[in-house]
């Protein structure tokens, strides 16, 4: 498969496959524009004891995009794999519910977290909280890092 047609493939999976889930169960995190994965890792290990929760690999889409290899490692251009998680990011976050649990520690203003979840989580009138606070406060004391 070309890398045209892979992207292709991969943007139609991040706007078709499922990516709902459970009041109260999402957690996002934001890695982009950062020199570690401490904020995924955290996620991860924040699951592994609240096996309720779920990240977007955990959807049909996610796992999907990621058993194709949209990850860091992918042979397309980062702005490529970044279109992609923007589009299953949005439907994930557009399906969302409840409260919303983010490690988002430094997340820069271009993130996919900054850029598109925190701009939908604040639109969806289904998600009330983030990390239980009220999601208005939680984005108006959110620090922005440009670096």
């Amino acid at each position: 498969m070309t890398d045209c047609s892979k992207l292709s493939e991969g943007l139609t999976i991040a706007r078709t496959f499922d990516v709902s889930s459970k009041k109260d169960s999402v957690v996002v995190y934001s890695i982009s524009y950062q020199p570690t994965t401490k904020n995924r890792d955290d996620a991860i290990e924040f699951i592994k004891n609240n096996p309720d929760k779920m990240l977007i690999e955990h959807t049909d889409c996610g796992a999907k995009l990621v058993e194709m290899g949209f990850e860091c490692l992918n042979t397309l251009g980062k702005e490529d794999i970044k279109m992609i998680w923007v589009e299953a990011s949005r439907r994930f976050i557009n399906a969302a519910s409840g409260n919303i649990t983010a490690f988002v520690e430094n997340a820069h203003k271009d993130s996919v977290f900054m850029s598109v979840e925190l701009p939908n989580i604040l639109q969806n009138e289904k998600i009330e909280t983030i990390n239980n606070m009220d999601k208005n406060l939680f984005a108006k004391n959110l620090v922005k890092y440009d670096n």
